[in-house]
């Protein structure tokens, strides 16, 4: 091989590199679940009927399984650095809509994790234990499970 041919050789196994690491996208993200739009659920009023929550916010993502008196809109954003691997979650919320006995709104909260806790960012507090606290946070214990 001559110098000059040799010198074609890699620039075309350089080109070739580059091209296929162009095609190879870097840092996808991603939406699962319920959009949350902070103005649709600021929207959500004490006293509300389920149905005018229906209207305001679309159908839940679950609801509570003894008694449907709370709803759940569960969101999720994820991101993969390079294509071909998994993804991470970066984010999750759970907008929580809980309902009194005659099914009206009683409050609603808006849950994700900070500082490594889930923290109601509608009260800016922290939730009580309890019922829904264990299942609220049993979704987020599931982050990792979560993946594309």
């Amino acid at each position: 091989m001559t110098r000059r041919t040799k010198t074609l050789v890699h620039v075309a196994v350089a080109a070739a590199i580059g091209f296929a690491a162009a095609g190879c996208q870097i840092g996808d993200d991603f939406q699962h679940g319920y959009l949350t739009d902070e103005r649709a659920v600021a929207q959500v009023r004490p006293g509300m009927t389920g149905d005018q929550v229906l209207q305001t916010l679309g159908t839940p993502s679950t609801v509570s399984t003894v008694g449907n008196k709370s709803w759940y809109y569960i969101s999720q954003h994820s991101r993969r650095r390079v294509a071909f691997l998994n993804a991470s979650v970066t984010d999750q919320r759970v907008t929580a809509v809980y309902f009194n006995s005659g099914m009206r709104v009683e409050r609603v909260a808006l849950y994700g994790i900070e500082e490594g806790k889930v923290f109601d960012f509608i009260t800016r507090t922290t939730p009580a234990g309890g019922g829904d606290q264990s299942f609220i946070t049993q979704l987020f214990q599931g982050l990792g499970r979560w993946q594309t």
